[in-house]
């Protein structure tokens, strides 16, 4: 049994001649007098996770006692994980299991790195995941890849005692409300630097994690700027939101940086109290128990809509978790882990030890909250679902011009003719779109009777 617990970038892929371990193999061990050991058959399996790197080593071991004759190396990989799996598989050293990122199906799938699940997944096993497989997260061309274990679940979160201190007794349910809501606590805040918002907008998902549990809520149409309906991208889903986050700033109530300011930078502040609202998912109640300790009183809500209305439902990022490599001369012994890992033992085992919140039905519906504080607010609720996939346009440069995240800040920040600029991001997306389709990149259609109502109660009906 071996484990590697340091991180390995693309560049000591190249250099580290342990790698050549890396082919899968069945190792041999030498005859001792005339006995000879029953050979075992060794897996290597990659991933980018860190956080649970813990967790996953101790059901690893609890694997290799019930199957002794197998051997399963992790690797935790750091930053360019994408690049070093292309140079694994073009130099055949590519690991038998790895941790596949939603974005990467599609593209790994094309590249030939992925093998599908169908000759192996059972009818029983399918059934437990039917109501979540997403075409080009989990399924491509109709074949499964991966399959999902835990999902994002987004919610406002917020400062109890600030709220107080501004006389405000409940969490906004309107974008009106929130911005007013904004002012006051910047107001009650002046003496402590308190500020009544804040988001992480030196990151590209900065304005999504706002935005995107907004209208997911408020509409019915699509999410991440996409209308299923039409199959077209129409950002002015988008409009509201964008208003209420620079009637934000211009009134002070923005805390001043945001624009510059990452995830931990904001946490850190907000564990001093010094930021009233601001959108994350269901990793921040271990984030405040670990890595931030804090002693306000917080909590979290459902993310409010543009007119109080829950027309649609909270999106929850989900897809992918593991996939098994092509070239893997050992198919059948990495499927088995692979179907272990995905059991409603191991999955309940990840969730109430804290390690994220699942998606697969009956995973959420045995599966007690974690220890955590504050995690109960951000279990799955009726107004929690999972999307379609939202085609990717942006890669092989086929995006024309500035990206939307981009075109964003700049206005929650500087103003500008946001319909103008909305317009042109319309324009630039779905040419993108095209470009993607005749590559054969996404084969995304218009849904007119998509309706993201119809996704309420999928989850839970909490």
């Amino acid at each position: 049994m071996k484990r590697n617990k340091w991180m390995l970038t693309g560049v000591s892929l190249l250099l580290a001649g342990s790698l050549a371990a890396c082919s899968s193999s069945n190792t041999n061990t030498e005859a001792e007098g005339n006995n000879t050991a029953p050979e075992k058959t060794k897996l290597v399996y990659w991933t980018i996770d860190r956080h649970d790197s813990d967790f996953i080593e101790q059901k690893i071991s609890e694997y290799e006692g019930l199957n002794p004759n197998v051997d399963i190396e992790m690797k935790v990989m750091a930053e360019n994980y994408a690049q070093s799996v292309d140079i694994a598989f073009s130099s055949k050293q590519a690991p038998d299991i790895l941790r596949v990122d939603t974005g990467n199906v599609p593209t790994w799938v094309k590249k030939g790195y992925l093998e599908s699940f169908d000759s192996y997944i059972t009818p029983e096993m399918k059934s437990r995941f039917e109501k979540v497989l997403i075409n080009e997260k989990n399924t491509v061309d109709g074949k499964i890849y991966t399959l999902p274990n835990i999902g994002q679940f987004w919610r406002l979160i917020y400062n109890v005692d600030l709220f107080e201190k501004a006389g405000i007794t409940e969490p906004p349910t309107t974008l009106a409300e929130m911005v007013e809501d904004a002012k006051k606590i910047t107001e009650a805040g002046k003496a402590s630097g308190a500020y009544g918002f804040a988001g992480n907008f030196k990151s590209a998902s900065g304005f999504e994690r706002i935005a995107y549990p907004i209208t997911t809520l408020s509409k019915t149409a699509g999410t991440e700027g996409f209308n299923f309906q039409t199959g077209q991208f129409d950002f002015s889903m988008y409009k509201e939101a964008l208003e209420a986050l620079r009637q934000i700033t211009m009134d002070g109530s923005m805390m001043p940086g945001s624009e510059s300011l990452d995830i931990d930078p904001l946490r850190a502040q907000f564990a001093q109290g010094k930021i009233g609202m601001y959108f994350n998912h269901s990793v921040e109640p271990s984030v405040y128990k670990t890595q931030f300790p804090t002693d306000i009183r917080w909590a979290a809500a459902l993310p409010p809509t543009v007119d109080g209305q829950q027309n649609g439902a909270s999106q929850v990022i989900s897809g992918s978790y593991l996939a098994m490599s092509k070239d893997s001369e050992q198919k059948e012994a990495a499927w088995k882990f692979i179907e272990w890992m995905y059991s409603d033992e191991v999955q309940i085992a990840y969730q109430e030890g804290g390690y994220g919140v699942s998606v697969i039905p009956s995973v959420a519906a045995a599966a007690k909250a974690p220890d955590i504080p504050g995690i109960e607010n951000f279990l799955p609720t009726k107004f929690d679902a999972i999307y379609p996939a939202t085609p990717l346009v942006t890669t092989e440069g086929r995006l024309e011009g500035t990206k939307k995240v981009d075109v964003f800040n700049k206005y929650i920040f500087d103003g500008g003719d946001l319909d103008k600029e909305l317009q042109d991001l319309n324009t630039r997306y779905n040419a993108a779109l095209e470009k993607a389709k005749a590559a054969g990149d996404t084969t995304v259609e218009a849904q007119p009777d998509f309706s993201a109502a119809s996704l309420q109660g999928s989850l839970a009906s909490k």
